[in-house]
């Protein structure tokens, strides 16, 4: 009988550790996340499941490009995922349907010619905008159906969980971002 207990014991403990080591590996180095809507399209499509990592925004912030997964800060509790547009310190300005950081006209491929227009909202968000320190203006390259920092303002970068390095699934999908 001391045997089995020991057999089954060694197991409890190794089961216990893959929890523990799984555990850490999602809160500290990467997650994956699916996509809830269609505000990255085309880059990244309603229901694709992707990979955030984690360890490159512990030595750094994130910058203007990059595609990010953040708490939504109106919804606590939910996800977001959107594309890096300006950083603190940028101003942000959106005129006849263009994107304008620092003044200079921005080439975004990613919109395929979709207009950046200002949105309508409850936060008082007016243009030119300076992102404040310790912020970043994200947008979904979806630009005519995503609510973003248009809609809610700058966010803080202490909010954001991830940067999206790779889609997984579908495999049709699969590339790297």
């Amino acid at each position: 009988m001391g045997e089995k207990l020991k057999g089954v014991l060694e197991w409890v403990v190794v089961l216990v550790a893959a929890v523990v080591i799984a555990f850490l590996f999602r809160a500290f180095v990467a997650e994956v996340y699916i996509v809830p809507s269609g505000s990255m399209l085309e880059t990244i499509q309603e229901g694709d499941r992707l990979v955030g990592e984690k360890v490159s925004f512990h030595f750094r912030e994130p910058e203007a490009g990059e595609v990010v997964t953040f708490d939504d800060p109106i919804q606590p509790g939910t996800t977001l995922i959107k594309r890096v547009i300006a950083t603190e310190g940028q101003t942000v300005d959106l005129r006849d349907g263009v994107l304008y950081i620092d003044g200079l006209a921005q080439d975004e491929d990613y919109t395929l010619g979709k207009p950046s227009e200002p949105l309508q909202t409850p936060y008082g968000i007016t243009y030119p905008y300076t992102v404040p320190d310790g912020c970043i203006w994200v947008m979904g390259d979806n630009r005519t159906n995503s609510k973003d920092s248009r809609y809610f303002g700058a966010v803080p970068v202490s909010n954001v969980t991830s940067r999206a390095t790779f889609i997984f699934w579908p495999f049709a999908d699969a590339r790297g971002l």
